[in-house]
């Protein structure tokens, strides 16, 4: 991520942009690629259905009353951490060998009209994203820092940190798809995430 946002604004346009990029790189995938295993990997399909799962939730918790998020998880003492020192404890946990767990897309068969299911699917991830920029925009610099919501690889982390995640996280899948077609083709390639595996969530 060139641009590394940090300010709710930021963070909120970030989302924004982040909607359109991956309606963009998803929809531009051959339908037939789009549902197809990448190896022992999931399918990019499964990927996008992977961050509705895992960005989801995020909307519902910064939808909540504060007060039932602070009551829930507590308030944090220490602030927010830095995005970068956000992505780096992702990738610690993804290196010791955490998967996605419930987070994981459950099992579904493409069906015969498969542009129009990969339209549909894009579209509702788009929507996720657009949603959660949506909720952002109601919280304040202050709150951003102080509630909490529970990450299932890094425990509770600030709203503000898990919007953070949830940028990281899209942009994360969009590189490991993209890195695993071009090895499968031979082509150039982004260079290997070392955290990732082949059940990298």
């Amino acid at each position: 991520m060139p641009d590394v946002p940090t300010s709710r604004t930021d963070i909120v346009n970030a989302l924004r942009h982040l909607a359109d990029q991956g309606l963009e790189f998803w929809t531009g995938l051959d339908p037939d690629r789009f549902a197809a295993p990448l190896g022992e990997a999931w399918s990019p399909a499964e990927n996008v259905r992977h961050l509705i799962k895992s960005t989801t939730p995020v909307t519902r918790a910064l939808s909540m009353p504060r007060m039932a998020l602070g009551l829930m998880f507590g308030k944090s003492e220490r602030g927010s951490s830095s995005f970068d020192e956000l992505r780096e404890r992702y990738r610690a946990r993804l290196a010791e060998g955490a998967d996605a767990g419930k987070y994981a897309p459950d099992p579904e068969k493409a069906p015969d009209d498969r542009a129009t299911w990969q339209r549909e699917l894009v579209g509702s991830c788009r929507d996720a994203v657009r949603a959660l920029a949506l909720a952002a925009e109601g919280w304040s610099e202050d709150d951003l820092d102080k509630y909490r919501i529970p990450h299932p690889l890094i425990g509770n982390l600030t709203v503000r940190e898990m919007l953070f995640f949830t940028l990281y996280h899209h942009d994360h899948h969009r590189q490991n798809v993209t890195r695993r077609m071009n090895t499968e083709t031979g082509g150039a390639h982004p260079a290997r995430d070392p955290s990732e595996t082949e059940s990298t969530p």
